[in-house]
């Protein structure tokens, strides 16, 4: 799915705006260092981790002991003395590796290539992200008056700190409509929580004021450009930095008016009532309508709007009056322009796969569902993923085709196809348009293909009979990795057959000329939730198995995820959750059956509810798989809830405390958990890396904690020459904002893992 930005709702799962989802996926997280030593081969010996006997739960007439629940409690000097045991374990054994360094050399020069972000305009100038190779943060430049124009460095955010920690947010962050300031979010350490700043475009220099305590939020500005709403915590008083795994509860929407402290923002909606609501808001193109959008999980919204009289000067001194139009949480809600009280909106609302529907605002009659018209039907097959609007009257339309991209431009006035823009074969992860604008860009990436930038100019005037089937992208910035041969590779996408018959894709990537024999090692990736689909993207990390340990490289794209719309998220989530692990299965058996691979070959990876994945199937086949890596997984699946913002998964997962239906998701969850779950009479295990960070606060780290002591604890003494290992990053979250640096560690300690427990040769 693309990243778009005039979005007004994201997911919070590993919830991506799928761009950010993929740019966390895009680099296996690995590391790597130093000399083999047999001696660190095994057998194993793990520390002997306190387990209480004292601690269970009931659920529904069953006892369940938690003997690790200690490890909840992030600042205890307990804990800490678990995580240096638990590292000095993992970095002797990764440290030992004989390949380490050369992982490390091959990386920094792999990484040291010029990679751009999207471009966008804003007002009379245009922005860009660029990293030129080795920094730890991608920094904004300015094209001041066209997109000619010679590119200036208008915010480094490398200067905020030595280590590269802080970081821009991914969501928090928007122009004025003028395009004369920005507000910018911050975040530290990876942590969810962002500080926003405000900076004057023409000068580069920063208001006063800072806002905190915000996390969960975007940006939208009056059009006035005085002001802006936002949302935040202003109740909560304990600690905000990313360690803490507290439930984040009551949640508001202020404005805040340019040059004025925080404390002076004015409250515009609250709902004391609902403490797990959460507000993005949408302030119309033509400024005359605020939208209000609420969510409490990580799908479908409520919908309400507040009108303004004069969008020149919107009248804010206090709560506004919203009036309603969705007040149920059944489908998904987005907001894309409007003529007036004509509003066209991007949903699923009977339409799976989405649609765009036209609404008309006037009153309450109008209002109502008959009275909606469909513009855009619904495709048979493909999924509608995003929908913007440029040159005032033209619809972006950006389909996913088995997961694959294709781009379509309509019109606005009837929903007519106008043409198809020509691409390559792969994913379109970004759209910038405005309608008030005669150009676009969007950023394209594969496989084999690193991320591009292309811009499409209009040349026709902007009336509906303007002639734009001669306009086509241009090639703006290319990113060009050093001494790669796309020559040397083939990709191909296939589709198996899972357990219940099911088709599901999967894309395949290796070396040309490699001969199926069954005897190379197979990196196989997934997710499957919270409706994200993973489509083809390129990693440098990545050309090391493909190109030094001649491995094959699969993505399955599983059900649970978004590839084919609701339908096929349905079928991978709640009761049917495991459907999304007889799909990965399914994949790695069709992998050793096609001879690509063999099961003690199989190195299976997945993140956030990927890791779940990974550790699921390997509870359920470890017979299957030879190594797992296990990157911030969601891992005790009876107390996920009660963390951060864990409440907003229930309905992905399902909850015990359910009051309808709790003991049914009960049932389901502890036959998956991963905590719960590990086999004990045993003869094989894979080789097991879990990696988390002690400032993740989507995923806290406690998952992860528990679930390796668990494993050690079972299977420690039983399989003493198998590594169950945990990294523990500091400084660290769920993986937005990630330096270069510690990316380029991570991937090789991962790699370095890999070749120890499988044996594998490096080759230059």
């Amino acid at each position: 799915m693309i990243k778009s930005f005039n979005g007004v709702c994201n997911r919070l799962g590993n919830f991506v705006s799928k761009f950010q989802n993929q740019s966390r996926l895009l680099s296996f997280r690995i590391q790597t260092q130093t000399k083999t030593m047999s001696t660190e081969r095994g057998p194993f010996v793990y520390p002997d981790v306190n387990r209480l006997s004292n601690v269970e739960d009931e659920y529904f007439g069953q006892k369940i002991s938690d003997p690790y629940r200690w490890l909840e409690k992030a600042d205890s000097d307990e804990t800490a003395r678990f995580v240096e045991e638990q590292n000095r374990i993992s970095s002797k054994y990764i440290q030992s590796c004989q390949y380490r360094d050369r992982i490390i050399e091959r990386l920094t020069d792999l990484f040291e290539y010029p990679r751009y972000g999207c471009p966008y305009r804003r007002g009379d100038n245009y922005f860009m992200e660029m990293n030129t190779g080795l920094q730890n943060q991608s920094v904004l430049y300015i094209m001041r008056g066209s997109s000619d124009a010679k590119p200036e460095i208008f915010f480094d955010p490398n200067s905020l700190s030595e280590d590269g920690t802080v970081s821009l947010s991914p969501y928090i962050c928007a122009f004025s409509d003028d395009g004369k300031w920005w507000s910018y979010g911050l975040q530290k350490s990876g942590s969810d929580w962002s500080s926003i700043r405000i900076r004057n475009v023409d000068t580069g220099k920063d208001l006063d004021e800072e806002l905190i305590k915000v996390k969960f939020s975007n940006i939208s500005w009056t059009k006035d450009n005085k002001g802006f709403f936002y949302s935040y915590f202003p109740d909560r008083n304990d600690q905000c930095d990313g360690q803490e795994t507290t439930e984040c509860t009551f949640q508001k929407l202020y404005y805040h008016r340019l040059n004025q402290p925080q404390s002076s923002d004015i409250l515009i909606y609250e709902t004391p009532d609902h403490p797990r609501y959460r507000f993005k808001t949408c302030v119309s193109d033509c400024g005359n309508y605020l939208h209000l959008f609420i969510n409490h999980s990580c799908e479908y919204n409520l919908w309400y709007y507040h009108q303004f009289s004069d969008p020149k000067n919107p009248k804010i001194d206090g709560r506004l009056e919203f009036e309603p139009i969705i007040t149920e949480y059944e489908s998904d809600y987005h907001y894309i322009t409007n003529d007036g009280p004509i509003h066209y909106i991007h949903t699923n609302h009977h339409a799976p796969k989405f649609h765009v529907i036209k609404i008309d605002l006037s009153n309450e009659s109008t209002r109502l569902e008959s009275n909606w018209i469909d513009l855009i039907k619904e495709h048979s097959k493909d999924v509608l993923d995003s929908i913007q609007v440029v040159r005032n009257n033209i619809l972006v339309c950006h389909y996913l085709s088995d997961v694959v991209s294709r781009i379509e431009l309509r019109k606005l006035s009837d929903g007519s196809l106008i043409k198809n823009i020509s691409i390559p074969v792969g994913t379109v992860s970004a759209i910038t348009a405005k309608r008030k604008h005669d150009e676009l860009f969007f950023l394209f990436t594969s496989f084999l293909v690193p991320s591009s930038s292309y811009h499409l100019k209009f040349t026709a005037t902007t009336d509906d009979n303007g002639d734009i089937s001669q306009d086509e992208p241009k090639c703006f910035r290319e990113s060009v990795p050093k001494n790669f041969d796309p020559t040397k590779f083939v990709t191909k996408q296939i589709f198996y057959e899972s357990k219940d018959g099911t088709r599901v894709p999967m894309f395949i990537v290796h070396k040309n000329g490699l001969e199926m024999n069954g005897n190379h090692p197979c990196l196989l990736y997934g997710y499957g939730g919270f409706n994200i689909p993973v489509q083809p993207y390129f990693s440098v990390a990545r050309l090391i198995p493909l190109d030094n340990m001649n491995c094959v490289f699969a993505l399955a794209n599983i059900r649970g995820g978004g590839e084919y719309g609701e339908q096929w998220h349905d079928d991978g989530k709640l009761l049917l959750k495991q459907n999304c692990f007889n799909d990965f299965i399914a994949a790695a058996e069709y992998l050793v059956k096609e001879k690509y691979t063999s099961p003690k070959r199989i190195i299976i990876q997945g993140g956030s509810n990927g890791g779940l994945l990974v550790a699921a199937v390997s509870n359920q086949r470890p017979d299957l798989f030879g190594c797992t890596i296990c990157h911030v997984g969601v891992l005790d699946m009876l107390r996920y809830h009660k963390f951060t913002i864990g409440h907003a998964w229930i309905s992905e997962y399902g909850s015990p405390d359910d009051n309808d239906n709790g003991e049914k998701h009960y049932r389901n969850l502890i036959s998956y958990s991963p905590l719960h779950t590990i086999p004990t009479m045993v003869d094989h295990y894979p080789a097991t890396l879990l990696l988390t960070a002690d400032h993740d606060d989507r995923v806290v780290p406690l998952h992860s904690f528990k679930f390796i002591s668990e494993l050690q604890y079972r299977l420690g003494k039983r399989l003493p020459s198998i590594p169950l290992m945990i990294r523990i990053d500091t400084k660290a979250g769920h993986g937005f904002g990630k330096p270069t640096k510690k990316i380029i560690e991570e991937v090789a300690d991962i790699y370095s893992f890999i070749l120890n427990s499988l044996s594998l040769d490096y080759v230059d």
